[in-house]
């Protein structure tokens, strides 16, 4: 009896809801704000977005580059594994599965939880929706890729038709006058950061609201015609993000001013109060629900596949490496992962802000992701590569540049910040490496 595998049913408009959904969680509501502070005027905030869309676009053209000649499940457990090694692909899978994946999804359920418990309060709200929202979300992705699929679909659409509708009212509202002080704008953590501008912070917080446009490459075995898809999800996917998000700073600047703008504890809400003050705070919070519901679903829906092509190739999670047959999912990798996430906002109370500061090891393999397209083209010349990076290598060294900047910013600014977070992420590669042994061995 064959073994049953990843059918491809994915047209490039469900790859394109996809990294859409995955992308635009809340980040762009609640980042704006600090990263306008940040840089000091409103040229230099928008030119800083447009940054961080150059640098997201030159990754996806990187990753389209490996998709396209790997296109199997797993994405980046599959590119290190093929340019490193077996123990390099382990501990991506490792990490993805214990503690970042199922952060990630954890974090995005707690911002649908805080805004559903805006709309509609009650005793322990805020833990109980994000719970429901895992669980649910959890089951439509074991039920069948065609269910998942069409509710990613849907809340895309939904997300992005809220957001171009701000946009709209942003950018047809009169221009502010109010011009507050920008020297007291209060960025983190009770210290006040006026002039010159606080680059680093605001590239840290726009790449991480732009974090999600790779998530394409861990569904690649699923998606029809992927020497052409692949490539054309991950641009136009990335592309579109990069013009709404400069479309929304560009309407906020017009509705509050530079320096409202930069002062503001929910920029959507009160750009969106000048033409509708009576209903904006509500219209906003349905739209972050929608929005992170989105995030979580697509997260769930590509994490699994990092779990499932991690228990293919090492027997100590073979469990993992199973596609039920009848479903057409990998059910016990969608379990686990949507288990651990629900012990994370059950039980993580403050540590879940420790989540955040992750951000070194997703940064460390990002960087390896990134010199994997220099190294298979010397390791692997013959593999068939329906896309190859244009002008390389300069969207890869732009790439691998900005990887770098973020893995040493996001790695001192964890050690000075967070430093217990930072342990045990440290910690929990250092068991990685351990349990490698262990699989190793019993491969053997």
């Amino acid at each position: 009896m064959n073994t049953p595998q990843p059918q491809k049913t994915l047209s490039v408009f469900d790859s394109v809801c996809v990294i859409i959904g995955i992308i635009i969680g809340a980040g762009i509501y609640e980042t704006a704000p600090t990263v306008a502070a940040s840089m000091g005027s409103a040229s230099a905030m928008l030119g800083i977005w447009l940054l961080g869309g150059l640098i997201a676009l030159a990754g996806a053209l990187n990753y389209s580059e490996l998709a396209t000649a790997y296109p199997r499940q797993g994405g980046d457990y599959v590119y290190l594994t093929h340019a490193f090694g077996r123990p390099t692909g382990f501990l991506f899978g490792w990490t993805q599965l214990v503690i970042i994946r199922p952060g990630d999804i954890a974090l995005m359920a707690f911002v649908f939880g805080r805004y559903a418990s805006a709309l509609y309060p009650f005793a322990l709200s805020k833990i109980i929706y994000a719970a429901t929202a895992i669980i649910i979300l959890s089951i439509i992705n074991i039920l069948g890729v065609r269910q998942s699929k069409w509710t990613q679909n849907l809340l895309t659409v939904i997300k992005v038709i809220g957001l171009l509708a701000i946009v709209a009212a942003g950018l047809l509202a009169p221009q502010s006058a109010q011009q507050p002080d920008l020297s007291s704008i209060v960025l983190t953590e009770g210290q006040t950061q006026g002039l010159p501008p606080a680059i680093p912070l605001a590239l840290i917080l726009v790449l991480y609201t732009f974090g999600g446009w790779n998530e394409m490459a861990y569904v690649a075995a699923e998606v029809k015609n992927p020497a052409r898809n692949i490539s054309r999800a991950l641009i136009f996917g990335t592309v579109a993000v990069t013009v709404l998000y400069l479309l929304a700073n560009g309407a906020f600047l017009n509705a509050l001013g530079y320096s409202q703008m930069a002062a503001s504890e929910a920029v959507a809400a009160d750009a969106l109060a000048i033409t509708l003050p009576a209903i904006a705070s509500r219209l906003i919070s349905i739209l972050i629900c929608v929005s992170a519901l989105g995030a979580v679903n697509g997260l769930i829906f590509t994490g699994a596949r990092i779990s499932y092509a991690l228990g293919t190739e090492h027997a100590l999670f073979g469990f993992l490496g199973h596609w039920h047959r009848r479903l057409g999912t990998p059910l016990r990798s969608l379990m686990l992962q949507g288990f651990i996430g629900l012990v994370i906002v059950l039980c993580a109370g403050s540590f879940l802000d420790t989540i955040l500061y992750t951000a070194p090891v997703v940064w460390l393999f990002f960087t390896g992701t990134c010199a994997s397209v220099w190294i298979l083209r010397r390791k692997d010349p013959l593999a068939e590569r329906p896309f190859k990076v244009p002008l390389y290598p300069i969207p890869t060294v732009l790439f691998a540049a900005a990887c770098v900047f973020m893995l040493y910013s996001s790695a001192a600014y964890a050690v000075s910040q967070r430093p217990l977070g930072f342990a045990v992420v440290t910690a929990i590669l250092a068991a990685g490496a351990i349990i490698y042994g262990l699989t190793k061995r019993r491969n053997h």
